[in-house]
């Protein structure tokens, strides 16, 4: 009997889902590298010296279109199977999302990866490529012509194409006789394009290898690094790896016979903070370097000379800032003493000179000075008014960190007595003993004090006392160091020889440095070298992606990027790495790629890639860097908007097609209500396909559970799509008296 209550408006809201899937108007711009071309001259060398960068797939697979009516009212809408009054250009709100594709190739990640796995492998290169007598082409190789002398020296002018791979292969006949000529793993045509890597520029401001401990990017070491994961990926895998690192190797040689410097790496002693193998042809270079000048001098030394004794000239080169040598005793050739252990020393240039030297320690004979390279400012000898001369001295010998380590193993097995101390410190004085002897030769009369005074002034302490007259005047002493009874400085000045720098013993014998590194590089097997380079390659890697990410600039990415760095140092820095984590940092550059070529994707579909400056290029690019970062992102101005003409483009070219329908028809068009067909109508080809997807909401608030209730908010949520319907609802009601 009671009037019923009329039920309140209820709000519809209504949003379809469009999936376009084929990108009609857009083409991924990515080319897989054509490295069939390579072999035919299409493609230079310099490929070989870059790293590959992308994805060989569309990275974006799908685009959701969501287009909503947040507020309708029941009964002025009809939307059914036959006929909808809900236009999609005319819907008030778009938004978007896009659907990544899973894990798709990428280059750069696979050219990593595949690199990686030759880490575990545990052939050696004789059981790869076979036995070969690789010592007994040391004297056998005159022919020999610069062999991968692109790879380790610059480009600077155009050189013809010579197969040096021929070259090489027709000098050492007699180290392939167990290997067939077409059982290479690399043909020549590959291994001359390899050969001919172009020198590469630094991509970073800073020194990237300082903290990855890899080798500078302009360096023989990073060429060779980028070289070797080129050929493991295309050119024939491991055993192309040991091919080449064989060529390698033998070239090396060949340079230290022929002094034929290195090219490619720095001067000076081995870099302790680049990776061993660096460190090891620095060593290499280092010892050609030295060999160099010592011929060189002895070479001008004997052109004036009238006898024929052999006399060798140990002066490092100009670029040294201390100098040293050895020379060869009288008789001995420089084949006869340059290998042993023996005390050498270089001979007078002629017998006048000779005639001129007194004995040393002869009675009222003035001993001729020596070996000097300049004054020493305002200081003179304690005992006489003559100037103090800084003599020219012997260069420490350059270590890498394996015989630094080796040294700090042997010193610490001395132990802590008395007589280990005393041996550590006499093996650790060759340095000082030298320096001593050139001082003395250069300063004749000097004494110890005077020594100090030059060598460590520290340990000259000077201090004002007064005379027997009452005058102040300055006096100097030892400091308390250099006065305990045994003190190895000492010891040392008391058993110095006054002889010049080119007369000493050589501190760094670099024939035997020289066969200890060719040793060491030769006995390498693939995994080692894999293990060796792994640093240039990841340091190689983050540049690659620095480059690219600059391009798209991508605030993430770059953040990624400096993770992925910081993380690198801490792991190659640690003795023995964990590969494990070595491989995460690979995925996670892998993950980096994959980002950017996205947004590369995204760009090319909303015009982005050309190059070309709109009103509404900064909206779309801020556009489609929100899409990358977030799950859904809305298109503003909806359908009208640049985004959403955009889209539209790409929705109607993809109907047409699907549909198969006349290309005069444009699809440029953004056509509104009045030029779109009912769907499921004849004859016209719809913008949109059907919704993959309707949501529907309806809301009202209805006091509940009795007309006197407190009006609630009620809720109903329907979902329809292809093959699911779902529904839901959220009621609510009145508690309070009930």
């Amino acid at each position: 009997g009671c009037p019923l209550t009329p039920l309140p408006p209820i709000n519809i809201a209504i949003r379809f889902t469009y999936i376009l899937q084929d990108w009609q108007q857009y083409s991924w711009p990515q080319q897989p590298p054509d490295f069939d071309a390579l072999l035919a001259g299409e493609v230079g060398g310099v490929e070989f010296g870059k790293l590959p960068f992308g994805a060989c797939e569309d990275p974006i697979s799908e685009l959701h279109l969501a287009t909503t009516w947040p507020h309708l009212t029941e009964g002025i809408v009809v939307d059914n199977d036959v006929y909808s009054d809900l236009d999609p250009l005319q819907a008030p709100h778009w938004s978007v999302r896009v659907r990544k594709a899973d894990n798709p190739q990428c280059l750069l990640g696979d050219f990593l990866m595949e690199f990686f796995k030759l880490c575990s492998r545990k052939e050696s290169t004789d059981e790869i490529l076979g036995k070969n007598s690789v010592e007994e082409e040391s004297k056998e190789n005159s022919d020999i012509t610069q062999a991968l002398s692109k790879l380790t020296e610059p480009t600077a002018v155009p050189i013809p194409k010579l197969s040096v791979s021929n070259m090489v292969h027709s000098a050492r006949k007699h180290i392939r006789r167990h290997r067939r000529h077409d059982q290479s793993p690399i043909n020549n045509d590959v291994l001359n394009s390899i050969l001919q890597v172009s020198h590469l520029t630094a991509l970073c401001v800073y020194n990237l290898f300082n903290l990855l401990k890899s080798a500078p990017s302009d360096s023989l070491t990073y060429r060779l690094a980028l070289c070797i994961c080129l050929v493991n990926f295309y050119h024939g895998g491991m055993r192309a790896v040991a091919h080449l690192w064989q060529e390698f190797v033998l070239e090396m040689r060949y340079r230290w016979e022929n002094n034929y410097l290195i090219y490619g790496l720095a001067a000076g002693p081995p870099d302790l903070r680049c990776c061993l193998l660096h460190q090891k042809l620095q060593m290499l270079n280092c010892c050609i370097e030295h060999k160099r000048a010592r011929d060189e001098n002895r070479k001008e030394s004997g052109r004036d000379r009238k006898d024929t004794t052999s006399c060798e000239n140990g002066l490092l080169g100009p670029e040294s800032g201390r100098q040293g040598g050895s020379g060869g005793s009288p008789g001995k050739s420089w084949d006869s003493w340059s290998d042993s252990e023996d005390e050498f020393y270089e001979c007078l240039s002629d017998t006048e000179e000779m005639k001129e030297v007194p004995a040393e320690g002869a009675k009222g004979a003035k001993i001729k000075p020596e070996g000097r390279l300049q004054p020493h400012g305002k200081l003179t000898l304690l005992n006489s008014d003559e100037p103090l001369y800084i003599p020219v001295t012997q260069e420490p010998a350059p270590m890498t960190e394996d015989l630094l380590e080796e040294q700090s193993e042997v010193l610490a097995k001395l132990g802590t007595s008395a007589e280990g101390a005393h041996l550590r410190a006499r093996m650790q004085s060759a340095c000082l003993l030298s320096d001593m002897e050139s001082f003395k030769a250069a300063n004749p009369g000097c004494s110890l004090e005077d020594f100090v005074r030059w060598y460590s002034p520290r340990d000259y302490v000077e201090e004002e006392v007064t005379d027997e007259t009452g005058q102040t005047v300055v006096r100097g002493n030892l400091s308390a160091r250099m006065n305990i009874p045994g003190n190895m400085w000492v010891e040392a000045w008391e058993t110095a020889k006054a002889t010049p720098a080119r007369r000493q013993r050589r501190l760094f014998d670099d024939t035997k440095e020289a066969e200890r590194v060719l040793h060491y590089l030769a006995v390498q097997k693939p995994a080692d070298l894999t293990r060796h380079l792994l640093p240039c390659i990841l340091h190689a890697a983050i540049l690659k992606v620095k480059e690219e990410e600059s391009v798209e600039d991508i605030p993430s990415v770059r953040k990624a990027i400096q993770q992925v760095t910081s993380h690198t140092s801490k792991h190659l820095r640690h003795p023995i790495p964990d590969f494990k984590k070595l491989e995460d940092t690979i995925n996670q550059l892998m993950v980096v790629e994959t980002i950017i070529a996205q947004a590369r994707s995204l760009k090319a579909k909303f015009g982005l890639g050309k190059g070309e400056k709109g009103e509404d290029t900064e909206g779309l690019e801020k556009f489609v860097g929100s899409l990358l970062e977030e799950p859904e992102v809305a298109v503003i101005g909806a359908g009208r908007g640049p985004a959403g003409s955009i889209i539209h483009k790409l929705f109607v070219s993809a109907q047409r097609a699907a549909l198969l329908a006349p290309l005069e028809d444009d699809p440029n068009r953004l056509g509104g209500s009045e030029d779109r067909k009912p769907m499921g109508g004849g004859g016209g080809v719809p913008d949109f396909p059907p919704p993959a997807g309707r949501e529907i909401l309806l809301r009202t608030c209805v006091p509940r559970p009795a007309p006197y209730s407190k009006a609630l908010p009620q809720r109903l949520f329907c979902v329809l799509m292809r093959e699911e319907f779902r529904l839901a609802g959220a009621f609510s009601s009145d508690t309070s008296f009930f």
